[in-house]
C-alpha cells in the first residue's frame, strides 16, 4: 500500500510548491545516456571512471534512441525538463530546464545492504560522492547562470534495492529504515553543497509487474512495497523538519501508477499483464506484430518486465509538473 495521506499531507501543507518556470537545472538520479557514459548505464563515467573534468561533463551529450534508456525512448525526467526528448544528441546547456543526470542503471543505495548488479556499476552512495567531487565543483565553476536555488534535486531510487532484497531472511520494515537511513545521509551531502530543492519519487507498484501478476506469492509484494514508502516518508518528513528552509516533495508515484493499472483506457494503454518480446528489436515501432504483439508499445503499460513503457514516463511527467505547480 502506499503511504497514508496523513503522511503524504505532511508534505505540502504550509509549504511552497516549486514553479518549474523557476528551475534551470535538474541534477537527477534516473538513468540517461550520455556520449561520455557507460554504453547503456550512464551519462557520465563508472565504477572504474568515476573521475572527469569540468570540460568533460559540459560537453556531453544526452542520447536519445531505442537503448538511451530503460524504457525504448524518453523517461520521466527527460519529459518532466523537455531535454533530450528528440532523437539523437542534446548538450543539456540549449534547454531551457537542463537536465544534468548522474544516476547509474542498475545501482542499488549502498554495497552495505545488496551487491553491485555489475563490477562497473555506481551506487547511489557512490554516485552522490563522485557528484560532490567532480560534478558539483564543474556546475558551480563553469556553467554560466548556476544556482542552486534555481536547481531540482530529483531522486528515484529504490526499485533495485526492494527486487534484490526482497527474499532477504530479515525484519524488512527495520530494513527499510536502515536503507533509507544511508540514502538520506547522502541526501544530507547535497544539502551541504547548499541544494534547497527535493523531488523524490516513492516506489511504483512492484507487486503488479508481468511476472508478479502471475505469481500467487509475489516477490516483492505490496506490503513490502508499502513499508519502503513508508520509511521513504518518515525519512523525507523528517529531513524537511530538520531543514526549514529546503523544499522536500514526495511524489506518490505508487499511487499514480496504480491508477494508471487500474484505469488504463484513460490513457491509450490497452495491455497492463505483459510485454511484448520483441520490445528491444530495432524495428519493433513499426513491425511490432512480427514479434506476435497485437498493439504498439505506446499502448503497453510495461516495456519489458521491469520498466514501463516511455509512454507511461511520459504522463507520469505531466502529473508531476502540474503537481509541482500547485
Amino acid at each position: 500500500m502506499p503511504p497514508s495521506h496523513r503522511l503524504w499531507h505532511y508534505f505540502h501543507q504550509g509549504r511552497t510548491h516549486i514553479k518549474t518556470s523557476q528551475i534551470r537545472l535538474v541534477v537527477n538520479q534516473g538513468s540517461v545516456q550520455g556520449t561520455a557514459g557507460r554504453q547503456n548505464y550512464s551519462f557520465i563515467g563508472d565504477q572504474f571512471n568515476l573521475a572527469y573534468d569540468a570540460e568533460t561533463l559540459l560537453s556531453n551529450k544526452i542520447v536519445q534512441n531505442q537503448t538511451g534508456t530503460a524504457e525504448g525512448g524518453p523517461n520521466w525526467v527527460e519529459y518532466l525538463t523537455n531535454c533530450g526528448i528528440h532523437e539523437g544528441l542534446t548538450s543539456p546547456q540549449t534547454c531551457k530546464k537542463q537536465l544534468w543526470d548522474f544516476a547509474f542503471a542498475g545501482a542499488d543505495i549502498s554495497t552495505e545492504y545488496t551487491p553491485l548488479h555489475h563490477n562497473f556499476t555506481v551506487s547511489l552512495v557512490d554516485q552522490i560522492n563522485q557528484f560532490k567531487q567532480y560534478g558539483h565543483p564543474a556546475l558551480q565553476q563553469n556553467l554560466a547562470g548556476f544556482n542552486q536555488n534555481k536547481t531540482l534535486i530529483a531522486l528515484w531510487i529504490g526499485i533495485n534495492d526492494i527486487n534484490d532484497s526482497a527474499k532477504y531472511a530479515v525484519d524488512f520494515p527495520t530494513f527499510y529504515k536502515n536503507l533509507t537511513d544511508t540514502l538520506f545521509t547522502s541526501v544530507e551531502i547535497l544539502y551541504s553543497l547548499g541544494y534547497i530543492n527535493y523531488l523524490f519519487m516513492n516506489l511504483p507498484p512492484l507487486d503488479r509487474t508481468p511476472g508478479n501478476q502471475v505469481k500467487s506469492d509475489p516477490s516483492p509484494n505490496a506490503t513490502q512495497v508499502g513499508w519502503y514508502n513508508s520509511a521513504l516518508a518518515d525519512h523525507a518528513a523528517k529531513f524537511a523538519g530538520k531543514h526549514s528552509e529546503a523544499r522536500v516533495m514526495l511524489f506518490d508515484a505508487y499511487a499514480r501508477l496504480a491508477d494508471m493499472l487500474d484505469e488504463p483506457w484513460k490513457y491509450g494503454i490497452v495491455n497492463t499483464t505483459d510485454f511484448c518480446a520483441g520490445f528491444d528489436q530495432p524495428d519493433i515501432a513499426v513491425e511490432y506484430e512480427k514479434y506476435g504483439c497485437p498493439t504498439s508499445l505506446e499502448q503497453y503499460f510495461w516495456y519489458n518486465s521491469g520498466h514501463m513503457t516511455s509512454h507511461v514516463h511520459e504522463v507520469l511527467a505531466g502529473d508531476v509538473e502540474r503537481w509541482l505547480q500547485e
